[in-house]
């Protein structure tokens, strides 16, 4: 007779999967021959740059690549980012104390929790959000509190707007600029102020870095270890993912306070033998030799971008060109909550999108869209769209 099988309290702490019928009906729709058009994931569609799959090539012949990999990474790799951070931000970091490579940077911000909270404290997460801070939080036993990102407010958190007995519980505070969903970019004047409220009420500062080198018409976008004062109070998690479309070869890293890092490292210690080495040398070449690929993907997305906004503002819907990140975050018109419009573009159109909801409750109201499809794609679905209108 077989056992009867519990899931544990935490799992059932976790949201439904919302996306649950949207996958159902799309796999449905593409069963009956239908050109489905996937603008819901925010995966890079161009390969991963020549040179690079290259140096994997001639690392994974190595033997010596094949052994366990050190845990805190190849020396190397760990110089080599902080090349790159003193390149690229004018950001010096210590390799040995300060850097730790991460099998992707989901998995960073996965496990940062389980190194720095304990049961009841709380957590401070932005909402809409990407789902891992708070399923991270849970995990750990922490208590997640939600900062509302508004459109009114640039969609920046309000940190006066916390409730006065939650901030006193508060250890730690994950935000994440360029923003997914909403691509909202801030400057380093709000990371300044970030790190003097983590100094002023004792929280550690966890910031996602993952959409940085997505930017358009020139508008860099800073890092929050720019900020002064900001290794002292935080950490942050980058990845290669995005910035040379390498999403599958998980791979990135967390910067910063060394105390943070070395309480995360001893987490890794315990769940994980390190990234593959013939990654992590393939990482170094992305990160020296690949600054050209990453303009051109940008002047890609660009494009599409100028395209898709462009084309759904004739059509009346209001949408504003992102300056960072490759969504494009859209309010749903009156009569319609998020999910509605998703089933309606999907059903009607064959188009897939995110509903806002998916990121916590104040994203509802909003769709989004991952500019993820080359412009041929966009162009069709675009005039999909405005079959909607006649």
């Amino acid at each position: 007779m077989p056992i009867e099988i519990k899931l544990s309290e935490r799992l059932k702490k976790l949201p439904p999967y919302l996306f649950a019928e949207i996958d159902k009906t799309k796999r449905s729709l593409q069963s009956e021959g239908k050109d489905v058009i996937d603008l819901g994931v925010g995966d890079p569609d161009m390969p991963t740059p020549g040179h690079i799959i290259e140096k994997l090539y001639k690392a994974v012949q190595d033997p010596q690549n094949h052994k366990y990999a050190l845990d805190a990474g190849m020396p190397e790799f760990r110089e080599a980012i902080a090349a790159w951070y003193k390149k690229r931000f004018n950001v010096k970091l210590d390799p040995q104390k300060e850097i730790l490579p991460l099998i992707g940077s989901k998995e960073g911000i996965a496990h940062i929790p389980l190194a720095l909270i304990n049961p009841g404290d709380v957590v401070l997460i932005p909402e809409p959000g990407y789902p891992v801070y708070y399923s991270a939080t849970v995990f750990a036993g922490g208590d997640p509190y939600f900062m509302p990102l508004l459109e009114k407010n640039n969609y920046l958190p309000d940190l006066h707007a916390i409730d006065s007995q939650e901030l006193a519980k508060a250890k730690m505070m994950y935000l994440n600029y360029p923003n997914n969903p909403t691509s909202a970019t801030c400057d380093l004047g709000f990371f300044k102020k970030v790190v003097q409220f983590a100094e002023n009420n004792n929280i550690m500062v966890c910031h996602d870095a993952a959409y940085t080198e997505i930017f358009f018409d020139g508008k860099k976008q800073p890092s929050f270890l720019q900020a002064d004062k900001a290794k002292s109070v935080g950490i942050e998690f980058h990845s290669l993912s995005k910035t040379f479309c390498m999403t599958g070869w998980r791979v990135g890293f967390a910067v910063g306070n060394a105390d943070m890092i070395t309480g995360l490292s001893k987490v890794k210690a315990n769940i994980d033998s390190g990234i593959f080495q013939a990654i992590q040398i393939a990482g170094i070449e992305a990160l020296e030799m690949g600054e050209a690929d990453t303009k051109r993907f940008n002047r890609i997305y660009q494009e599409r971008r100028d395209i898709f906004a462009e084309g759904l503002n004739k059509m009346g819907w209001s949408v504003k060109k992102p300056e960072a990140a490759f969504y494009i975050w859209l309010r749903v018109p009156p009569g319609y909550t998020s999910s509605e419009l998703v089933m309606l573009l999907l059903k009607k159109c064959n188009i897939v999108c995110t509903p806002g909801n998916g990121f916590g409750e104040d994203g509802e109201g909003y769709v989004r869209f991952a500019l993820t499809k080359d412009k041929e794609q966009i162009i069709k679905a675009l005039e999909r769209i405005e079959k909607l209108h006649e």
